[in-house]
Protein backbone atom coordinates (compact mmCIF):
# COMPACT_ATOMS: atom_id res chain seq x y z
CA UNK A 1 0.00 0.00 0.00
CA UNK A 2 1.47 3.06 -1.17
CA UNK A 3 2.18 6.03 1.54
CA UNK A 4 -0.91 8.28 1.83
CA UNK A 5 -0.50 11.84 0.50
CA UNK A 6 0.42 14.23 3.30
CA UNK A 7 -2.55 16.95 4.36
CA UNK A 8 -1.25 20.61 3.46
CA UNK A 9 -2.68 23.99 5.11
CA UNK A 10 -3.28 25.27 1.32
CA UNK A 11 -5.30 22.39 0.21
CA UNK A 12 -7.23 22.96 3.70
CA UNK A 13 -7.25 26.55 2.56
CA UNK A 14 -8.62 26.09 -1.26
CA UNK A 15 -11.35 23.30 0.37
CA UNK A 16 -12.58 26.30 2.19
CA UNK A 17 -12.64 29.08 -0.77
CA UNK A 18 -14.47 26.07 -3.00
CA UNK A 19 -17.39 25.70 0.23
CA UNK A 20 -17.73 29.15 0.69
CA UNK A 21 -17.65 30.12 -2.59
CA UNK A 22 -20.33 27.60 -3.53
CA UNK A 23 -23.73 28.49 -4.51
CA UNK A 24 -26.36 27.41 -1.63
CA UNK A 25 -29.02 24.76 -3.43
CA UNK A 26 -32.56 25.60 -4.11
CA UNK A 27 -34.28 22.02 -2.89
CA UNK A 28 -34.98 22.41 0.42
CA UNK A 29 -33.70 18.53 0.61
CA UNK A 30 -30.44 19.28 -0.71
CA UNK A 31 -29.94 22.09 1.84
CA UNK A 32 -30.34 19.88 4.64
CA UNK A 33 -27.91 17.54 3.17
CA UNK A 34 -25.62 20.33 3.09
CA UNK A 35 -25.86 21.07 6.45
CA UNK A 36 -25.70 17.62 8.11
CA UNK A 37 -22.57 16.80 5.76
CA UNK A 38 -20.78 20.26 7.46
CA UNK A 39 -21.90 19.07 10.69
CA UNK A 40 -19.71 15.51 9.73
CA UNK A 41 -17.24 17.91 8.49
CA UNK A 42 -16.50 20.23 11.46
CA UNK A 43 -16.41 16.50 13.81
CA UNK A 44 -13.61 15.47 11.36
CA UNK A 45 -11.50 18.22 11.30
CA UNK A 46 -11.59 18.87 15.16
CA UNK A 47 -10.19 14.82 15.04
CA UNK A 48 -7.83 16.17 12.57
CA UNK A 49 -6.64 18.93 14.88
CA UNK A 50 -6.88 16.79 18.00
CA UNK A 51 -4.31 14.35 15.72
CA UNK A 52 -1.77 17.05 14.74
CA UNK A 53 -1.68 18.85 18.21
CA UNK A 54 -0.27 15.27 19.49
CA UNK A 55 1.82 14.77 17.25
CA UNK A 56 3.07 18.59 17.55
CA UNK A 57 3.53 18.22 20.82
CA UNK A 58 5.16 15.11 20.87
CA UNK A 59 8.08 16.56 18.41
CA UNK A 60 8.52 19.60 20.10
CA UNK A 61 9.59 17.71 23.53
CA UNK A 62 11.62 14.95 21.25
CA UNK A 63 13.67 18.24 19.96
CA UNK A 64 14.01 19.93 23.23
CA UNK A 65 14.91 16.72 24.98
CA UNK A 66 17.55 16.51 22.47
CA UNK A 67 18.73 20.06 22.74
CA UNK A 68 19.33 19.78 26.61
CA UNK A 69 15.96 21.05 28.02
CA UNK A 70 15.28 20.00 31.35
CA UNK A 71 12.13 17.23 31.11
CA UNK A 72 10.11 19.90 33.76
CA UNK A 73 10.53 22.54 30.32
CA UNK A 74 10.03 20.71 27.66
CA UNK A 75 6.88 21.35 26.03
CA UNK A 76 6.42 24.63 27.24
CA UNK A 77 4.21 26.96 25.67
CA UNK A 78 3.25 24.29 22.76
CA UNK A 79 -0.44 24.83 24.32
CA UNK A 80 -0.41 28.34 23.64
CA UNK A 81 0.83 27.55 20.22
CA UNK A 82 -2.00 25.78 19.46
CA UNK A 83 -4.40 28.28 21.05
CA UNK A 84 -2.90 31.26 19.19
CA UNK A 85 -3.62 28.96 16.12
CA UNK A 86 -7.15 28.07 16.80
CA UNK A 87 -7.86 31.46 17.96
CA UNK A 88 -8.65 30.84 21.39
CA UNK A 89 -7.56 31.59 25.02
CA UNK A 90 -3.91 29.93 26.01
CA UNK A 91 -6.75 28.16 28.97
CA UNK A 92 -8.74 27.05 25.74
CA UNK A 93 -5.81 26.01 24.51
CA UNK A 94 -4.68 23.62 27.23
CA UNK A 95 -7.93 21.99 27.30
CA UNK A 96 -7.75 21.41 23.63
CA UNK A 97 -4.41 19.52 24.27
CA UNK A 98 -5.36 17.46 26.79
CA UNK A 99 -7.98 16.54 25.21
CA UNK A 100 -6.30 15.77 22.41
CA UNK A 101 -3.97 13.40 24.31
CA UNK A 102 -6.11 11.76 25.75
CA UNK A 103 -8.46 10.47 22.50
CA UNK A 104 -5.00 9.25 21.21
CA UNK A 105 -4.18 7.49 24.00
CA UNK A 106 -6.93 6.33 26.61
CA UNK A 107 -9.89 7.06 23.98
CA UNK A 108 -9.68 5.90 20.54
CA UNK A 109 -13.13 4.99 20.37
CA UNK A 110 -14.40 8.51 21.07
CA UNK A 111 -11.81 9.91 18.29
CA UNK A 112 -13.21 7.44 15.90
CA UNK A 113 -16.40 8.88 16.56
CA UNK A 114 -15.28 12.16 16.57
CA UNK A 115 -13.46 11.82 12.72
CA UNK A 116 -16.65 9.89 11.66
CA UNK A 117 -19.22 12.51 12.81
CA UNK A 118 -20.98 10.83 15.30
CA UNK A 119 -19.58 13.06 17.89
CA UNK A 120 -19.00 16.95 18.51
CA UNK A 121 -16.12 17.93 19.50
CA UNK A 122 -18.30 19.57 22.64
CA UNK A 123 -19.92 15.93 23.49
CA UNK A 124 -16.06 14.13 23.19
CA UNK A 125 -14.37 17.01 25.32
CA UNK A 126 -17.16 15.48 28.13
CA UNK A 127 -16.97 11.99 27.74
CA UNK A 128 -13.34 12.67 28.36
CA UNK A 129 -14.25 14.55 31.34
CA UNK A 130 -16.39 12.29 33.11
CA UNK A 131 -13.92 9.40 32.81
CA UNK A 132 -11.32 11.61 34.20
CA UNK A 133 -10.96 9.92 37.62
CA UNK A 134 -10.84 6.52 35.93
CA UNK A 135 -7.80 4.25 36.03
CA UNK A 136 -6.15 4.02 32.59
CA UNK A 137 -7.76 0.47 31.96
CA UNK A 138 -11.59 1.23 32.99
CA UNK A 139 -11.73 4.05 31.23
CA UNK A 140 -10.41 2.44 27.95
CA UNK A 141 -12.98 -0.07 28.56
CA UNK A 142 -15.47 2.61 29.44
CA UNK A 143 -14.34 4.46 25.81
CA UNK A 144 -15.54 0.75 23.93
CA UNK A 145 -18.43 0.54 25.81
CA UNK A 146 -20.03 4.13 24.90
CA UNK A 147 -18.61 4.29 21.88
CA UNK A 148 -17.01 1.43 19.61
CA UNK A 149 -20.36 1.08 18.36
CA UNK A 150 -21.60 4.23 16.02
CA UNK A 151 -25.16 2.90 15.63
CA UNK A 152 -25.22 3.12 19.83
CA UNK A 153 -25.04 7.12 19.54
CA UNK A 154 -27.57 7.63 17.14
CA UNK A 155 -30.16 10.04 18.33
CA UNK A 156 -28.81 10.40 21.80
CA UNK A 157 -29.10 13.87 23.03
CA UNK A 158 -26.34 15.40 25.16
CA UNK A 159 -27.69 14.92 28.69
CA UNK A 160 -28.60 11.70 28.13
CA UNK A 161 -24.83 10.67 26.91
CA UNK A 162 -23.45 12.75 29.93
CA UNK A 163 -26.12 10.07 32.26
CA UNK A 164 -25.37 7.16 30.21
CA UNK A 165 -21.40 7.72 30.85
CA UNK A 166 -22.22 8.87 34.74
CA UNK A 167 -23.96 5.74 35.59
CA UNK A 168 -21.17 3.72 33.93
CA UNK A 169 -18.48 5.32 35.56
CA UNK A 170 -20.03 4.91 39.14
CA UNK A 171 -20.81 0.97 38.12
CA UNK A 172 -16.70 0.38 37.37
CA UNK A 173 -15.23 2.29 40.18
CA UNK A 174 -17.12 3.95 42.98
CA UNK A 175 -14.67 4.98 44.88
CA UNK A 176 -12.87 6.86 42.59
CA UNK A 177 -16.28 8.72 42.22
CA UNK A 178 -15.93 9.79 45.91
CA UNK A 179 -12.40 10.74 45.60
CA UNK A 180 -13.48 13.15 42.43
CA UNK A 181 -16.49 14.60 44.11
CA UNK A 182 -14.33 15.28 47.75
CA UNK A 183 -11.17 16.85 45.06
CA UNK A 184 -14.07 18.96 43.60
CA UNK A 185 -14.73 20.28 46.84
CA UNK A 186 -11.11 22.12 46.46
CA UNK A 187 -12.01 23.91 43.24
CA UNK A 188 -14.71 26.13 44.74
CA UNK A 189 -13.76 29.76 43.55
CA UNK A 190 -15.72 32.39 42.43
CA UNK A 191 -15.84 34.51 39.18
CA UNK A 192 -16.69 37.59 37.43
CA UNK A 193 -17.70 38.40 34.14
CA UNK A 194 -19.55 40.88 31.95
CA UNK A 195 -23.22 40.72 30.99
CA UNK A 196 -25.49 42.79 28.56
CA UNK A 197 -26.25 46.23 29.69
CA UNK A 198 -23.54 47.52 32.03
CA UNK A 199 -24.56 44.37 34.16
CA UNK A 200 -22.22 41.56 35.57
CA UNK A 201 -22.42 37.73 36.01
CA UNK A 202 -21.16 37.07 39.49
CA UNK A 203 -20.66 33.53 39.77
CA UNK A 204 -19.69 31.21 42.82
CA UNK A 205 -18.73 27.45 42.45
CA UNK A 206 -19.26 25.85 45.52
CA UNK A 207 -20.31 22.33 47.19
CA UNK A 208 -24.20 21.77 46.62
CA UNK A 209 -24.93 21.39 50.07
CA UNK A 210 -23.80 25.09 50.21
CA UNK A 211 -24.97 26.26 46.98
CA UNK A 212 -28.33 24.87 48.08
CA UNK A 213 -28.38 26.06 51.51
CA UNK A 214 -27.05 29.45 50.40
CA UNK A 215 -30.02 30.10 48.04
CA UNK A 216 -32.49 29.13 50.14
CA UNK A 217 -31.75 31.32 52.85
CA UNK A 218 -31.67 34.54 49.97
CA UNK A 219 -34.78 33.00 48.85
CA UNK A 220 -36.35 32.91 52.29
CA UNK A 221 -35.41 36.42 53.14
CA UNK A 222 -37.01 37.94 50.28
CA UNK A 223 -39.88 36.03 50.47
CA UNK A 224 -39.89 37.43 53.49
CA UNK A 225 -39.68 40.67 52.60
CA UNK A 226 -42.51 40.68 49.35
CA UNK A 227 -44.46 39.77 52.59
CA UNK A 228 -44.05 42.46 54.19
CA UNK A 229 -44.42 44.86 51.33
CA UNK A 230 -41.51 45.54 49.86
CA UNK A 231 -42.51 46.39 46.26
CA UNK A 232 -38.98 44.65 44.61
CA UNK A 233 -39.32 41.51 42.72
CA UNK A 234 -38.11 38.22 44.35
CA UNK A 235 -35.09 38.13 41.71
CA UNK A 236 -34.23 41.83 42.63
CA UNK A 237 -34.55 41.21 46.32
CA UNK A 238 -32.17 37.91 46.57
CA UNK A 239 -29.51 39.90 44.20
CA UNK A 240 -29.74 43.06 46.12
CA UNK A 241 -29.81 40.66 49.72
CA UNK A 242 -26.55 38.63 48.32
CA UNK A 243 -24.56 41.98 47.69
CA UNK A 244 -25.26 43.54 50.88
CA UNK A 245 -24.61 40.03 52.87
CA UNK A 246 -21.38 39.87 51.11
CA UNK A 247 -20.42 43.63 51.17
CA UNK A 248 -21.30 44.42 54.38
CA UNK A 249 -23.38 47.11 53.44
CA UNK A 250 -26.69 47.76 54.48
CA UNK A 251 -29.66 46.94 51.84
CA UNK A 252 -31.30 50.45 51.05
CA UNK A 253 -33.67 48.89 48.22
CA UNK A 254 -31.62 50.45 45.81
CA UNK A 255 -29.29 48.39 43.68
CA UNK A 256 -26.72 51.45 43.93
CA UNK A 257 -26.39 50.92 47.49
CA UNK A 258 -23.29 48.67 47.03
CA UNK A 259 -21.33 51.65 45.27
CA UNK A 260 -20.11 52.27 48.82
CA UNK A 261 -18.00 49.34 48.61
CA UNK A 262 -14.39 50.42 49.95
CA UNK A 263 -12.63 49.33 46.67
CA UNK A 264 -10.49 51.71 44.27
CA UNK A 265 -12.07 51.72 40.97
CA UNK A 266 -10.65 53.23 37.83
CA UNK A 267 -12.86 55.41 35.49
CA UNK A 268 -11.26 55.57 31.97
CA UNK A 269 -13.19 58.78 30.58
CA UNK A 270 -12.48 61.45 28.11
CA UNK A 271 -12.60 65.25 29.11
CA UNK A 272 -16.04 65.85 26.60
CA UNK A 273 -17.95 62.96 28.46
CA UNK A 274 -17.04 63.75 31.62
CA UNK A 275 -18.24 67.16 30.94
CA UNK A 276 -21.79 65.91 29.47
CA UNK A 277 -20.35 64.46 26.22
CA UNK A 278 -21.83 60.93 25.18
CA UNK A 279 -18.61 58.42 24.26
CA UNK A 280 -18.84 55.68 26.93
CA UNK A 281 -16.32 55.06 29.61
CA UNK A 282 -14.29 52.02 30.90
CA UNK A 283 -14.95 51.35 34.41
CA UNK A 284 -12.56 48.22 36.53
CA UNK A 285 -11.37 47.46 39.66
CA UNK A 286 -8.08 45.69 40.49
CA UNK A 287 -8.10 42.23 39.37
CA UNK A 288 -11.26 42.60 36.97
CA UNK A 289 -11.00 43.35 33.81
CA UNK A 290 -12.72 46.49 32.23
CA UNK A 291 -15.87 46.96 30.86
CA UNK A 292 -17.58 49.43 28.74
CA UNK A 293 -20.70 52.00 30.43
CA UNK A 294 -22.08 54.52 29.12
CA UNK A 295 -20.53 58.28 30.21
CA UNK A 296 -23.51 58.89 31.88
CA UNK A 297 -23.30 56.29 34.46
CA UNK A 298 -19.92 56.70 34.49
CA UNK A 299 -20.71 60.06 35.46
CA UNK A 300 -22.98 59.15 38.19
CA UNK A 301 -20.36 57.15 39.77
CA UNK A 302 -18.15 59.87 40.19
CA UNK A 303 -20.90 62.02 41.72
CA UNK A 304 -21.32 59.33 44.14
CA UNK A 305 -17.72 58.83 45.28
CA UNK A 306 -18.14 62.71 45.42
CA UNK A 307 -21.23 62.76 48.06
CA UNK A 308 -19.71 59.95 50.14
CA UNK A 309 -20.33 61.57 53.60
CA UNK A 310 -16.50 62.55 55.11
CA UNK A 311 -17.10 60.88 58.58
CA UNK A 312 -18.66 57.66 56.23
CA UNK A 313 -16.82 54.46 57.46
CA UNK A 314 -16.85 53.59 53.85
CA UNK A 315 -14.83 55.19 51.65
CA UNK A 316 -14.67 54.60 47.20
CA UNK A 317 -11.64 56.22 45.82
CA UNK A 318 -12.45 56.73 41.94
CA UNK A 319 -8.86 57.17 39.73
CA UNK A 320 -9.98 59.10 36.34
CA UNK A 321 -7.55 58.95 33.71
CA UNK A 322 -8.04 60.83 30.32
CA UNK A 323 -7.25 59.70 26.85
CA UNK A 324 -5.40 62.53 24.37
CA UNK A 325 -6.20 63.15 20.54
CA UNK A 326 -4.24 60.24 19.45
CA UNK A 327 -5.87 57.00 21.94
CA UNK A 328 -2.80 57.07 24.34
CA UNK A 329 -2.58 57.42 27.90
CA UNK A 330 0.76 59.37 28.95
CA UNK A 331 3.98 57.28 29.43
CA UNK A 332 5.82 56.36 32.43
CA UNK A 333 9.62 55.04 33.00
CA UNK A 334 11.48 54.32 35.57
CA UNK A 335 15.47 52.64 35.71
CA UNK A 336 14.39 50.06 37.53
CA UNK A 337 14.36 46.25 36.44
CA UNK A 338 10.94 46.05 38.06
CA UNK A 339 8.41 48.04 36.37
CA UNK A 340 6.74 50.24 39.18
CA UNK A 341 3.30 49.55 40.87
CA UNK A 342 1.61 52.11 39.17
CA UNK A 343 3.28 51.15 35.87
CA UNK A 344 1.76 48.09 36.49
CA UNK A 345 -1.68 50.00 36.93
CA UNK A 346 -1.12 51.77 33.76
CA UNK A 347 -0.34 48.37 31.90
CA UNK A 348 -3.35 46.91 32.82
CA UNK A 349 -5.72 50.27 32.42
CA UNK A 350 -3.99 50.36 29.01
CA UNK A 351 -4.98 46.64 28.06
CA UNK A 352 -8.35 47.31 29.57
CA UNK A 353 -7.46 45.03 32.21
CA UNK A 354 -7.08 41.72 30.01
CA UNK A 355 -3.77 39.72 28.68
CA UNK A 356 -2.02 41.60 25.79
CA UNK A 357 -1.63 37.85 23.89
CA UNK A 358 -4.28 37.45 20.94
CA UNK A 359 -7.19 35.81 21.86
CA UNK A 360 -6.85 35.77 25.77
CA UNK A 361 -9.09 37.14 27.75
CA UNK A 362 -7.30 36.25 31.40
CA UNK A 363 -7.02 39.15 33.59
CA UNK A 364 -3.37 40.95 34.18
CA UNK A 365 -1.28 38.84 36.35
CA UNK A 366 2.43 39.62 35.58
CA UNK A 367 3.95 42.92 34.12
CA UNK A 368 6.26 42.07 31.12
CA UNK A 369 9.28 43.41 28.90
CA UNK A 370 8.49 43.06 25.44
CA UNK A 371 11.73 43.14 24.71
CA UNK A 372 13.49 41.37 27.76
CA UNK A 373 16.35 43.29 29.75
CA UNK A 374 18.64 40.40 28.60
CA UNK A 375 18.66 41.62 25.39
CA UNK A 376 18.56 45.62 26.32
CA UNK A 377 14.89 46.40 26.91
CA UNK A 378 14.05 49.30 28.63
CA UNK A 379 11.40 49.06 31.97
CA UNK A 380 9.26 51.78 30.48
CA UNK A 381 5.34 51.40 29.62
CA UNK A 382 6.42 51.41 25.87
CA UNK A 383 8.55 48.15 25.87
CA UNK A 384 5.81 46.89 28.86
CA UNK A 385 3.24 44.86 28.73
CA UNK A 386 0.47 43.02 31.17
CA UNK A 387 0.02 39.67 30.07
CA UNK A 388 -1.55 36.44 32.20
CA UNK A 389 0.51 34.52 33.96
CA UNK A 390 0.19 31.51 31.69
CA UNK A 391 1.09 33.55 28.60
CA UNK A 392 4.17 35.01 30.45
CA UNK A 393 5.39 31.46 30.82
CA UNK A 394 4.66 30.05 27.17
CA UNK A 395 6.56 33.41 26.09
CA UNK A 396 9.66 32.41 27.90
CA UNK A 397 9.99 28.83 26.01
CA UNK A 398 12.76 28.59 23.25
CA UNK A 399 11.62 30.26 19.86
CA UNK A 400 9.31 32.78 21.16
CA UNK A 401 10.11 36.59 20.24
CA UNK A 402 8.31 39.23 20.56
CA UNK A 403 8.81 43.08 19.19
CA UNK A 404 6.66 46.60 19.30
CA UNK A 405 5.01 47.25 15.33
CA UNK A 406 3.55 50.06 13.89
CA UNK A 407 4.31 53.78 13.54
CA UNK A 408 4.49 55.88 16.58
CA UNK A 409 1.06 57.33 16.17
CA UNK A 410 -1.04 54.27 16.59
CA UNK A 411 -1.73 52.37 18.97
CA UNK A 412 0.36 50.37 21.38
CA UNK A 413 1.00 47.24 18.90
CA UNK A 414 3.01 43.95 19.60
CA UNK A 415 3.68 41.51 17.46
CA UNK A 416 4.27 38.05 19.08
CA UNK A 417 6.45 34.89 16.72
CA UNK A 418 5.87 31.57 17.66
CA UNK A 419 8.83 28.85 17.52
CA UNK A 420 7.41 27.88 13.98
CA UNK A 421 7.73 31.29 12.89
CA UNK A 422 3.78 32.41 12.88
CA UNK A 423 2.91 36.00 13.76
CA UNK A 424 0.27 37.43 15.42
CA UNK A 425 -0.31 40.81 16.17
CA UNK A 426 -2.08 42.53 19.13
CA UNK A 427 -2.97 46.18 19.47
CA UNK A 428 -4.08 48.10 22.57
CA UNK A 429 -8.02 48.28 22.83
CA UNK A 430 -8.92 51.74 21.68
CA UNK A 431 -9.52 53.90 24.73
CA UNK A 432 -13.70 54.90 25.62
CA UNK A 433 -14.84 57.73 23.61
CA UNK A 434 -11.79 57.01 20.73
CA UNK A 435 -12.18 57.14 17.00
CA UNK A 436 -9.66 56.26 13.85
CA UNK A 437 -8.16 59.56 13.38
CA UNK A 438 -7.99 60.40 9.74
CA UNK A 439 -3.36 61.20 8.52
CA UNK A 440 -2.47 62.40 5.06
CA UNK A 441 1.36 61.20 4.76
CA UNK A 442 3.19 64.50 4.25
CA UNK A 443 6.55 62.75 3.38
CA UNK A 444 9.06 60.03 4.61
CA UNK A 445 7.88 59.04 8.06
CA UNK A 446 5.39 62.14 8.49
CA UNK A 447 1.79 62.10 8.80
CA UNK A 448 -0.33 65.19 9.34
CA UNK A 449 -3.45 64.77 11.35
CA UNK A 450 -6.93 65.83 9.58
CA UNK A 451 -8.97 67.66 11.73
Amino acid sequence: MGMAAQLTAEEVRSFVDRITAGVCPDDPAAQIDVIAALETLKSAAAAVQAELSVVYDARRRANEAAAGVGAARQGRGVASEIALARRESPHRGQVLLGLAKVLRTEMPHTLARLRDGSLSEFRAMLLARETACLPVELRMFADEETCADPAALAGVGTRELVGRIRRLVAELDPAAVARRARKAASDRNVTVRPAPDTMTYLTALVPVAQGVAAYAALRKAAEAARAAGDPRSLGQLMSDLMVARVTGVADTGTPEAASAVPVTVDVVISDESLAGGHAPAEVSADGVPAEVVPAEVARNLLAQAIDQPADSEVISWFRCLYRNRLGRLVAMTTRSRFHTKAMGEFLALRGAGICAIPFCDAPVRHNDHITPVADGGDTTVEDGQGLCQTCNHAKQAPGWRQHQTGHERDRHQVETITPTGHRYTATAPAPPGWREPRYVQTGPGRYQLIA
